[in-house]
């Protein structure tokens, strides 16, 4: 990874929406207070560093609670997202499936994205693939992504197996502290 398209590399924060951390109508996600403050970490950072920052909200189908309008839609306010930080919508895992996005992306002038949010087994694990398949370079904050425990397997362990499966893929896995800290763009 070339220092300079690091530089440049734009935040893309996926599905991290109200629903996914206020318990009302599902659990919290795993670790969801660490979750909100290291992405807020990160937020800050690409904020300072004049990165451009991206937010997706997945749209559920009707009745589910992340259908637009529904309280668990937004995305959580604890991020602090400003007006000028565009949402892109989306209905599948890959948030790429959204062509506005790969357009605001590549008006960024950068090769490559850093990734952090919701969930890791689905949207997250859907939008490294869609980013590489676009010929990205991908930047996955391996501290900063989280799931929901599943009946096969906790979400710690599945955080874990997806952040190897990552790297084996070619993305480069970076935490929080490393990446807001003094060692980006270095692997971690």
């Amino acid at each position: 990874m070339s220092s300079t398209s690091a530089e440049k590399a734009p935040v893309i924060i996926i599905d991290l929406q109200t629903n996914m951390f206020d318990g009302r109508i599902e659990p919290p996600l795993h670790e969801a207070d660490l979750l909100t403050d290291r992405a807020r970490k990160v937020i800050d950072w690409a904020r300072r560093d004049g990165r451009a920052i991206a937010f997706v909200r997945h749209d559920g189908p009707k009745g589910d609670p992340l259908a637009p309008g529904e309280p668990g839609w937004p995305v959580w306010p604890a991020l602090g997202q400003r007006d000028d930080e565009p949402t892109f919508a989306k209905s599948v895992r890959d948030a790429f499936s959204n062509p506005e996005l790969g357009k605001w992306i590549e008006s960024q002038g950068a090769p490559e994205v850093v990734i952090l949010g919701a969930q890791t087994d689905f949207c997250i694990a859907g939008t490294v693939e869609g980013a590489m398949a676009a010929g990205l370079k991908v930047t996955v904050v391996s501290d900063a992504h989280s799931t929901l425990d599943q009946p096969q397997e906790k979400a710690a362990a599945i955080i874990r197996r997806y952040n190897a499966q990552f790297a084996r893929a070619g993305a480069n896995l970076v935490t929080s502290e490393a990446l807001t800290g003094s060692l980006w763009p270095h692997r971690v």
